[in-house]
């Protein structure tokens, strides 16, 4: 699946949580403000890199003004070596997110990212900016993570987009994204996570609307949830054991 190539951006950021009644009732009136995208319920699959002991994501998730993280993004599942894919450079300023990626084949994103030259056609400037972040932090894959999407942007103002995402998994083995979604789940199967992401204020009746349908805003983060949920417990368990061993 191929998608529109933007290599930079910057918006906020609000997530929140529906139940399937919520979204059932939800869904007629976005439909009136907002168009779902081409690509309709697709999947999109990451491999987030961090350091041996996960520091990126620890610092993540004590909410420092400034974090930043590096993931590898698929749409669909991937051609081995010619599959296009995403290098992406997640910032987070002041609750304003700043998105810098290149797109290139998998197999050349590999190369890349173990050291390699940078990819063919690539933005130099973004390219410089990875490849600081990785020599700054000795990255390496740690993390898949999935879900199913489904996507709309505003009708009369297309920056304002809303997802939906379903079918959250996870796993730290076969970190390949060739090989398609499996793992575990990270919420319950019928959970909802919807994200508004807007480059300034919410609109007004936006606002009304979930608030007449009690959604309220949420914090969650993917790979910080399973961090604490399950990666963390796993390492203690571990340790627990080695001590007693």
């Amino acid at each position: 699946m191929s998608q529109d190539i933007i290599s930079s951006f910057q918006r906020y950021e609000v997530k929140y949580f529906l139940t399937p009644q919520q979204r059932e009732h939800l869904l007629p009136e976005l439909e009136e403000h907002f168009k779902i995208d081409q690509y309709g319920l697709h999947t999109i699959s990451n491999i987030y890199y961090d350091t041996d002991n996960y520091a990126i994501t620890r610092d993540s998730i004590d909410r420092p003004v400034y974090k930043e993280k590096l993931r590898v993004r698929a749409y669909g599942t991937p051609e081995p070596k010619t599959g296009q894919v995403f290098v992406e450079l997640k910032k987070k300023y002041d609750h304003v997110v700043y998105k810098r990626r290149i797109a290139v084949p998998i197999g050349e994103a590999d190369d890349f990212l173990t050291g390699g030259p940078d990819p063919k056609g690539a933005d130099p400037q973004i390219t410089r900016e990875i490849r600081y972040f990785m020599q700054r932090t000795k990255p390496e894959p740690k993390v898949y993570l999935s879900y199913q999407r489904i996507a709309m942007a505003g009708r009369e103002d297309p920056e304002l987009r809303i997802t939906m995402d379903q079918e959250l998994l996870w796993r730290t083995y076969d970190l390949d994204l060739c090989l398609g979604p499996y793992g575990q789940r990270i919420l319950p199967e019928d959970m909802t996570l919807m994200e508004i992401k807007v480059p300034g204020t919410m609109p007004l009746w936006l606002a009304h609307t979930l608030s007449r349908h009690e959604i309220y805003r949420s914090s969650f983060s993917k790979i910080g949830t399973c961090y604490t949920r399950f990666i963390l417990p796993d390492i203690f368990d571990k340790k627990v054991v080695t001590t007693h061993v």
